[in-house]
């Protein structure tokens, strides 16, 4: 039976009808394209695997319920923030219910995608003519992959979600944790053996690779046996994934993918561009030179485009990184730069990771931490911040997702942002172009010491070592315990944190890392705390797992269980912020 392709963007993907559909297809009509004529062709095929990449844009439209900003400011590293009526990243921060039917656009972003990956599975061998079978096989990889992403980060925020694998419409069960993690290792298992062994940069600009499922494949499974206290992972088709597999997927990466480290880790961060770095004294002093959004170590980013409409909302479009305005500093004044494009102050840096990292002797004379972290009352000391309005305020910045910006040609006036440079609009919003990083090889590195004790794997270190001589750091022995801190500080604020703590089962690291920062709020100084006790939110639900939205609770008509530890008492409002105002 045919379908329409209009027909299979809004449809049920697993409960209700989608509202709103974006152009994955850029065709005529879309009313006039189903699946007995589309795809007909390898051009087709690559239009139709793009649009799967869409969604993962799409959900930036709503960057407090997207699952970057999730594990970012659900970690022990970044408060909330923001002011009294940034409630979303207060709500995460403390595992508390935001917003009528929260987290909504994550859900149906993600499902949009899944349904855009079950389409494209049963529809590619529409397409007969392919210039190679190797370009079918990208393609495929590249199907899969997404498909394993959507859902890990679907089971990582809710656990056992719906399993939806094919385009009929359907309501659906929750499938348990172990028939949802099952699926996820099978596809990766399918992309590793599908995509084609081309080096980076050969597969494609911004294309995940077989190499990303190789890394993907070690995240998901030291989460998986960490935090569900299992010795391997499960496939839907049988049998399992065991630790050593997973460390010879990272070892063929290390080793065959044509990915690497770059020479100093800040030059991955727009700050070092070359049009802000010539008038940042930090940058200039320490001769950094920004190595672009497309480098030899980030090995799967959400890309950004230079030109293109914003409409919020699921199925609005968005081609610009809404994460990095929401971090930005609320004042767009001269005295922040380069850190002066216009945001909303969410998830200030907690003092302790900035105390912890300075009192470490195996850490002295590390320069990620002010690589990755401006204490402003140093740097842009004369920053006045915005005193109305800015709450738990540390006087912190993170720095790697930081909006930057230039000046002009003639240096009379700056740019919203330095992506001027490079295309994009002088705009504090849609000038934001940074990439997303979700895979860095330094965390396929660290994944490799972590699976093998330390074996050495790479310029004849262990990864372990690697990343901190890359950092210009002594080597040092293995140990789970020095492991964890070098994710801590290498993998700071880029999404990693919180769902490393929970499977290690350390999450009271936040609480003691969290409690008691000296913050300011509206200029009142005070310090940061709970409204509820964390540890029994936590317990509560189940190990940290968010609300499912309540629109597919009621749509679902009994078939879809809220998750435990949602019920009343739960929620987050403007003005519950425990501290005095003025």
């Amino acid at each position: 039976m045919k379908k329409n392709l209009l027909y299979l963007i809004v449809t049920a993907v697993c409960l209700l009808m989608l509202g709103g559909c974006d152009d994955f297809l850029d065709t005529q009509s879309l009313t006039k394209k189903d699946t007995s004529n589309f795809p007909v062709n390898e051009t087709d095929a690559t239009q139709m695997v793009n649009g799967i990449y869409v969604m993962l844009n799409n959900n930036l439209a709503d960057p407090e319920e997207d699952p970057f900003f999730v594990f970012d400011i659900a970690s022990d590293d970044r408060l909330g923030g923001g002011s009294q009526s940034n409630i979303g990243a207060q709500g995460v921060d403390r595992l508390l219910n935001a917003y009528l039917s929260w987290m909504e656009p994550l859900w149906l972003c993600r499902y949009a995608g899944i349904n855009r990956a079950n389409n494209a599975l049963e529809t590619i061998d529409n397409v007969t003519k392919w210039t190679s079978e190797s370009r079918k096989n990208q393609l495929l990889c590249e199907i899969y992959f997404l498909r394993a992403f959507y859902y890990f980060n679907l089971a990582q925020v809710f656990n056992g979600v719906p399993l939806v694998l094919t385009t009929e419409p359907q309501n659906l069960p929750r499938s348990s944790a172990d028939e949802v993690y099952a699926q996820i290792a099978s596809d990766l298992k399918h992309a590793i053996e599908l995509g084609p062994s081309l080096k980076y940069p050969d597969f494609g600009d911004g294309r995940a690779s077989k190499w990303a499922a190789e890394g993907l494949m070690a995240r998901v499974w030291l989460f998986y046996t960490g935090f569900y206290k299992k010795s391997e992972l499960p496939l839907a088709e049988g049998g399992s994934i065991s630790k050593s597999q997973v460390a010879a997927w990272l070892e063929d990466c290390i080793k065959n993918s044509g990915f690497g480290l770059v020479s100093d880790q800040r030059n991955l961060w727009p700050y070092t561009n070359p049009y802000t770095a010539a008038d940042y004294p930090y940058a200039k002093e320490n001769h950094l030179e920004w190595v672009g959004d497309e480098n030899i170590e980030n090995m799967f980013a959400v890309k950004m485009g230079n030109k293109g409409d914003y409409a919020g909302g699921y199925g609005g479009q968005i081609h610009h990184n809404r994460i990095v305005e929401f971090y930005n500093l609320r004042k767009t004044v001269e005295s922040a730069f380069p850190f002066s494009v216009q945001g909303y102050s969410n998830g200030p840096v907690c003092e302790k990771l900035w105390t912890d990292w300075a009192a470490d002797p195996d850490y002295a004379g590390d320069y990620r931490r002010v690589g990755s972290i401006c204490d402003r009352l140093v740097e842009i000391p004369d920053y006045p911040g915005d005193k109305a309005k800015e709450v738990e305020n540390t006087n912190l910045y993170a720095k790697k997702y930081a909006g930057v910006e230039a000046w002009n040609e003639e240096h009379t006036s700056r740019y919203l942002s330095y992506g001027v440079y490079y295309g994009s609009e002088n705009n504090r919003q849609r000038g934001l172009t940074q990439s997303l990083v979700w895979l860095r090889f330094a965390d396929v590195l660290l994944m490799h010491s972590e699976l093998t004790d330390g074996a050495v794997v790479y310029n004849g270190k262990s990864g372990l070592n690697a990343v901190r001589a890359r950092a210009g750091l002594p080597d040092v022995a293995y140990s789970l315990p020095i492991l964890k801190k070098e994710r801590r500080y290498e993998l700071c604020f880029e999404a990693i944190r919180w769902n490393d703590l929970r499977r290690w089962g350390d999450v009271a690291e936040i609480v003691k890392n969290q409690e008691g920062n000296k913050i300011l709020n509206e200029m009142m100084t005070g310090e940061y705390a709970f409204t509820v006790d964390f540890m029994t939110r936590y317990n509560a639900t189940d190990g940290g797992f968010f609300k499912i939205p309540e629109s597919q609770v009621t749509l679902a008509e009994g078939v879809l269980e809220q998750n435990p530890g949602w019920g009343d008492g739960t929620n987050w409002a403007k003005g519950d912020l425990p501290y005095k105002f003025k």
